[in-house]
């Protein structure tokens, strides 16, 4: 996997110049509230995007090479430029190759001075108060499992840019090999998975259920293996389809028993392995080859249902929905998915845009998991009976429906009514899932 950092990310779209970022780095680093020692700058301009000066923490940095004295030198535990004062000559070369305008002559203190990032704890990021800022946990997150083996073979036959090869893949690293997986028809058994010219396309124990029958028979698996006395993960890889339609009897019957598995739902919104077809996750409006776009029909006429809710209902020991744009929170739900299945039910909800049958480029993949987020189209949260419900991300401050709409073909058709009806839509369930916060909180 290589190696990755933790590191300040700037959202340029969130950003509105308050300027308390620089405050607070200012504050912090040399106690004074004169902006001129933040070490993070916000220029702005009525005319032009907010733009930020900060020390990007370059993986090739300019400023490493272009400094004579070596007084500058990427940390490889922290991933962190450092600077040396001992070392440094003031010749500001530095400044020369820096890019982002991340390092810069103080005057006051009569060198240069950068971002260190606070020892892992920003103070501009916790400040923030539009989330433009952010700190990403997910370099350490890739170097805790970069030595894991990937449990599926190279060379699968997923489409390109496909959200659910990236998803499988992590997945499998986190869960390791005491498992047994069942990929009912879809696109992960299609993929290769199952059957790849007669080959597996996993290095662990897999098995092709029926859609209608995959949680029980994990269950009958389970109970076997119980009595052998060997505790063995149980986990589903399964599509929308095979989910919350046909495959609803089963998993809604396991989560009642509380039996002691781990059901992924891999969302792409339709039965995109067949010709993609509409599913019960389908949103209103979307194109599919069964809900057309005509003179008498522009789309889906009916509502998605929303299976994570649907699954809280039942009380499971542990359900959350999740999205590889944010993969430290998917990493940590994983793991608590993979502990609350040893006790019994752990339902997870990952969202998995289709390039093929969404009508999008295949590299815009993670900018459409983005969007759906930061619009409140896809929410972010986990369920426990003990807990209740609590949001691993906000939703205040959204970004409007059309953002995330307009970067896919199968909603190109929508009118501005359609489009009004998302997003009552969407604010109708970020309502009703704030409703459970409150009422865990009562309670």
């Amino acid at each position: 996997m290589g190696t990755a950092y933790n590191s300040i990310t700037f959202n340029q779209a969130k950003c509105d110049g308050c300027g308390d970022c620089m405050r607070a780095c200012a504050q912090a680093k040399a106690g004074s509230e004169d902006l001129i020692h933040a070490r993070i700058q916000i220029l702005a301009r009525e005319d032009a995007p907010v733009e930020l000066a900060m020390c990007r923490q370059c993986g090739d940095p300019k400023c490493v090479s272009n400094c004579p004295a070596g007084a500058l030198n990427k940390n490889p535990e922290s991933g962190v430029i450092d600077w040396d004062a001992n070392k440094c000559v003031n010749c500001l070369l530095c400044t020369v190759g820096c890019a982002y305008g991340g390092i810069t002559f103080d005057a006051a203190v009569g060198h240069v001075s950068k971002c260190d990032g606070c020892d892992g704890d920003p103070a501009c990021v916790k400040v923030c108060p539009t989330g433009a800022l952010e700190y990403s946990t997910a370099g350490s997150l890739y170097r805790r499992i970069s030595e894991r083996e990937d449990l599926f073979v190279p060379g699968l036959s997923a489409c390109q840019g496909c959200n659910s090869e990236l998803l499988i893949r992590h997945t499998l690293r986190n869960v390791g090999s005491n498992v047994v997986v069942a990929t009912p028809p879809g696109c992960i058994p299609g993929m290769g998975t199952v059957g790849y010219n007669g080959r597996t396309g996993t290095k662990v124990p897999v098995f092709h259920p029926l859609l209608t029958n995959t949680a029980s028979m994990l269950a009958g698996l389970k109970k076997q293996y119980n009595r052998l006395g060997r505790d063995v993960t149980m986990l589903a890889l399964a599509g929308d389809g095979g989910v919350g339609d046909v495959g609803f009897q089963s998993l809604s019957g396991a989560a009642e028993r509380n039996e002691q598995q781990l059901f992924l739902c891999v969302d792409n919104e339709g039965y995109m392995n067949t010709g993609m077809q509409s599913s019960g996750s389908t949103p209103a409006g979307s194109w599919t080859s069964t809900t057309p776009v005509g003179e008498a029909m522009q789309g889906k006429r009916t509502d998605a249902k929303n299976m994570a809710k649907i699954m809280m209902m039942h009380n499971c020991e542990y359900v959350a929905t999740a999205s590889l744009a944010f993969m430290d929170d998917y990493y940590e739900k994983l793991d608590k998915a993979l502990e609350a299945s040893r006790r019994g039910f752990a339902y997870l909800h990952v969202y998995a845009p289709c390039p093929t049958g969404w009508r999008f480029p295949a590299s815009d993949t993670i900018e459409v998991c983005r969007k759906q987020v930061e619009t409140n189209f896809v929410t972010l949260w986990d369920f426990t009976p003990e807990q209740g419900l609590r949001f691993t991300r906000s939703v205040e401050r959204p970004a409007p429906i059309s953002v995330y709409l307009k970067q896919i073909g199968k909603y190109k058709h929508l009118d501005q009514a359609q489009v009004d009806h998302l997003q009552r839509r969407v604010e109708d369930q970020v309502r009703s899932l704030q409703a459970f916060t409150h009422m865990s909180a009562a309670g």
